[in-house]
């Protein structure tokens, strides 16, 4: 469902039923828009005051909150939630049941695996601190069921492996694996740019 005061949509979009875009929080939210040749499946929720490019996929129930920018060829996996007030690049791949959290920075050609969390809050009901969840440069690879602990920046052309747990940062070309995490070089076969 969506309507041209809640959300511009380009051409050659399609909305499925039982999907909504545009999703008002506040009433005076500007539309959200999303660029030509999208796909939006049933029970999806695209919140007004986000932005998004060309050539946007989701699966079944996925979530995008307010203002997220996404950039162009995005795949925002079934059950996959990005919780607002975040930037995903272009060429990214976020698989089934990903967590973004509000704050968090995803660059260009990234993939995030099945049932990644990321996470943006240093100590959860405790005491108050600035959420701030991690940093995925250009071209990093994260592993079904990782998790990404606040704040932390994955370099460029990084791979976290499945399961990993990562706690600071990990350096550009690197791979980081097992919990917590420890880094290793990372093996020929993996380097170089992520094809998305």
């Amino acid at each position: 469902m969506s309507d041209e005061t809640r959300a511009r949509l380009g051409a050659n979009s399609r909305i499925d039923d039982g999907a909504t875009v545009g999703y008002v929080h506040d009433a005076d939210a500007p539309p959200a828009t999303i660029g030509d040749d999208a796909t939006v499946r049933e029970g999806t929720i695209v919140y007004a005051d986000s932005s998004i490019g060309d050539e946007f996929t989701t699966g079944h129930n996925a979530v995008v909150r307010e203002n997220t920018t996404v950039g162009d060829d995005v795949l925002v996996g079934t059950d996959t939630t990005i919780d607002g007030s975040s930037t995903i690049g272009s060429h990214v791949s976020l698989q089934t049941g990903v967590y973004v959290p509000t704050e968090t920075t995803i660059g260009d050609r990234v993939f995030v695996g099945p049932r990644a969390v990321l996470t943006n809050d240093p100590h959860p009901l405790r005491r108050e601190a600035d959420l701030v969840g991690p940093t995925l440069e250009d071209d990093v690879s994260i592993g079904a069921n990782a998790t990404l602990l606040p704040d932390v920046t994955i370099g460029e052309g990084a791979f976290v492996a499945a399961g990993a747990v990562v706690a600071e940062d990990v350096p550009p070309e690197t791979l980081a694996v097992g919990v917590p995490a420890r880094h290793e070089p990372l093996p020929e076969d993996l380097t170089g740019a992520n094809q998305l």
